[in-house]
């Protein structure tokens, strides 16, 4: 999920080395709802740098449904960026970080 982000933001001419950062950037610059990834993201810690924790197969099944819909929509979004919209998202980054 978070190297579909990268991609998107990439295909901008951003850079980002920063999760949470990137994950922000994708509400306020995009539009897209990243209540998923930012989930996953904390999943990811959980299970990365925690022992304390279960999982059933369903659990895995469904963040794995959850990865395929959220990549398939930045994909998507990806394919119909036009340049104009690509200004526009570089301008309003200016604007955020500036």
């Amino acid at each position: 999920m978070y190297y579909s982000l990268l991609a998107l933001l990439y295909k901008v001419g951003i850079k980002s080395e920063n999760h949470t950062a990137s994950i922000v950037l994708l509400r306020e610059l995009f539009g897209i709802d990243n209540s998923e990834i930012m989930k996953a993201k904390d999943e990811r810690i959980d299970k990365q740098y925690y022992v304390d924790f279960k999982i059933a197969e369903t659990d895995v099944l469904n963040l794995i449904k959850i990865a395929e819909r959220f990549c398939a929509e930045i994909f998507d979004f990806l394919e119909k960026l036009s340049l104009n919209e690509i200004e526009n998202v570089r301008k309003k980054f200016n604007e955020i970080t500036h």
